[in-house]
């Protein structure tokens, strides 16, 4: 008589997990870890302000663009994703998309948060819709924005911020002697936006009303940007940020700057309304070198997301504005522009720790082979191919991450997983990139394609989960 196992539970607590020695890495040796959110975009103020949520649509659906192209896909109006609808009607609408996400992370994503801080194993569906939101949200009175950051046990989080951002909020939430260390990370994309002249003029103004200075040439300008670096620092600042189609590295000299900047400035003036595609490219070159300059100066990290394919929908963006779900894949070049812009830091030994994070798959190779050509070894793993990033948060993504890295640099100097997420919830990724690795490693235990030495793997794993971007940030 055949007999054959029982099939696994669902999310149950070896979730992802295959084999035993995975399930002792995972439970035994990374899930015990804290968490070290080096870049996301939770909002400084409802840190600051230790905000409750009236509702779980609030705390989970709000700004939540990866839930909203699910359910548009669905053939759900968009008045239940951005519209007018009440906050149940919107929660009804997910739960109803819901179980038409398998095989999406989205599944996954929604269960787990459900599961861990809410306490709740049952599926989302229209069926348990009611109970589940009520059951959320009679818990929300005591998972505060703050209370959910220590439930997760995040040490450091790193919120997104404009050079001009006062970080007030920042400095409010220092003086609280709250226990998780929350620090603000140097966003400058708008600071070199040429391709929007209108837009970038106005920026300039604002950042000559910030600091209290005229702002007429290029050498204003970089005076004044820098003297916000420089705040950042100050307010504990310890990595800068750029999303970005690519790396812009063209050449140029110091005069063919200081004249584009002229004619962003007073291009209306001069009859110069558009820069030639050549000079917009010229010009964020050089604003980017301006950047990695300054944040090798201060020891930071920095950061580049690279190849999003932004606002793809014209029409959508005009009535619900960026961020909101019209973003996909881009296939920019890379490895050129790469090696120039680093190579030509690493050149003058002002080249900071580095992370390169890829959206384009195809990608991933380049990337975990350009981080090689640029450790020197004066900092453990100083140039980074940073994890599965946005469309590849999620298994698949994750794997293919972990293996390009493995194949071609060393998965035990990476500084792990981050969170990307404006949500309060969104801690059980770490959970899921932790399972996920675990599972990598115990398999291949298992197998006979490494040594049996749990413990050594394990303190690997920690490294991984914790330990390495503890040492690479020096928080």
């Amino acid at each position: 008589m055949i007999t054959t196992a029982p099939a696994p539970t669902f999310l149950s607590d070896d979730f992802l997990l295959q084999t035993e020695t995975a399930r002792r890495l995972y439970h035994d040796y990374a899930r015990p870890m804290p968490i070290i959110d080096y870049h996301c975009h939770l909002p400084p103020d409802q840190i600051a302000a230790d905000k409750t949520f009236e509702n779980i649509t609030q705390l989970w659906l709000y700004g939540d663009h990866y839930k909203w192209r699910a359910m548009r896909t669905h053939g759900i109006d968009e008045r239940y994703c951005t519209g007018d609808a009440s906050d149940w009607e919107k929660f009804e609408k997910w739960a109803e998309t819901v179980p038409y996400t398998l095989r999406n992370p989205l599944y996954h994503w929604t269960h787990l948060e459900l599961k861990n801080p809410f306490g709740i194993t049952d599926v989302l569906s229209p069926a348990t819709a009611r109970s589940i939101y009520d059951s959320c949200n009679a818990q929300l009175p005591n998972l505060s924005a703050r209370s959910l950051l220590q439930h997760f046990d995040v040490r450091v989080v790193c919120t997104t911020d404009d050079p001009l951002d006062s970080l007030e909020h920042h400095r409010a939430i220092a003086k609280s002697n709250f226990k998780v260390k929350v620090l603000p990370a140097f966003r400058p994309d708008k600071a070199m936006a040429a391709d929007d002249p209108v837009s970038f003029r106005a920026y300039v103004q604002k950042v000559g009303e910030v600091t209290n200075r005229e702002i007429r040439t290029l050498t204003h300008y970089l005076d004044a940007l820098k003297s916000r670096h420089d705040y950042f620092a100050e307010m504990g600042c310890r990595l800068s940020d750029h999303g970005l189609e690519m790396i812009y590295a063209d050449s140029y000299t110091e005069s063919e700057i200081e004249t584009i900047f002229t004619n962003l400035l007073l291009g209306w003036q001069k009859g110069v309304s558009v820069l030639s595609p050549a000079d917009i490219q010229k010009f964020k070159s050089f604003m980017l070198v301006q950047f990695a300059e300054w944040d090798h100066e201060k020891g930071w990290t920095q950061q580049f997301h690279l190849g999003a394919l932004r606002n793809n929908n014209r029409r959508r963006l005009r009535e619900l504005g960026p961020d909101t779900g019209w973003d996909s894949i881009g296939d920019f070049p890379q490895a050129a522009s790469l090696s120039r812009f680093l190579g030509g830091l690493d050149d003058r030994n002002k080249l900071a720790k580095t992370i390169l994070y890829n959206l384009n798959p195809a990608d991933n190779e380049v990337m975990a082979t350009m981080i090689g050509n640029f450790n020197d070894g004066s900092v453990r793993g100083k140039i980074q191919f940073g994890s599965g990033w946005w469309f590849l948060d999620q298994k698949d993504g994750m794997e293919k991450q972990i293996n390009a890295l493995s194949n071609m640099g060393l998965l035990s100097a990476f500084v792990g997983m981050l969170t990307d997420s404006r949500s309060f919830v969104s801690y059980p990724r770490h959970e899921y990139f932790r399972r996920i690795l675990c599972n990598i490693f115990g398999n291949e235990i298992e197998n006979g394609e490494l040594p049996n030495d749990v413990d050594w793997v394990g303190q690997i794993v920690q490294d991984i989960c914790y330990r390495n971007a503890e040492r690479y940030f020096g928080f």
